[in-house]
């Protein structure tokens, strides 16, 4: 069993097209926040290192830098991580995924990763919770089947010092 991550891009700055909007200043500064907590958790113990995998969009690219750069890793681009992607595909492929204790992060955008948080929790994507930006909510499960995983922590950038 291995934990997995869900972290929702730094602020973004409005623009087109969607695939090219880039963070804020008030991003990058969340995105680096959350980079440096996840770090600490990291070095103390609490976390074991993360395989990361990033939307191909340049917001959630960019939030995913500050873990890379945090965390000393590499990512990989999934195309089917973006905003209007199938929940139920990113479950599957949480399915497929090899038994181990490496948690897996996926940095993606509303509504997926709230939509994906109500699948694996309670079942059905409409019972997904808000994710404010650069928000991670941490799962557990035996298996990463509907309804099958129990939300562990939920943290976002404003809860940090």
């Amino acid at each position: 069993m291995h934990d997995v991550l869900l972290m929702r891009h730094g602020e973004a700055a409005p623009g087109y097209p969607d695939t090219a909007r880039r963070l804020t200043a008030r991003g990058e500064q969340e995105a680096e926040k959350m980079a440096s907590w996840l770090s600490g958790r990291v070095a103390e113990g609490e976390l074991a290192m993360p395989r990361l995998y990033v939307s191909p969009y340049a917001r959630a690219q960019q939030t995913a830098q500050h873990l890379c750069d945090a965390l000393g890793i590499s990512l990989e681009t999934l195309d089917f991580i973006t905003p209007d992607d199938s929940p139920g595909a990113v479950s599957d492929w949480l399915l497929e995924q090899p038994e181990g204790d490496t948690p897996i992060m996926l940095v993606s955008h509303m509504p997926l990763v709230g939509d994906l948080a109500g699948l694996l929790v309670e079942g059905s994507p409409e019972q997904g919770i808000g994710f404010p930006t650069a928000a991670i909510a941490e799962f557990e499960a035996d298996v990463w089947a509907a309804g099958c995983a129990q939300l562990k922590r939920f943290t976002q950038p404003s809860q940090l010092a």
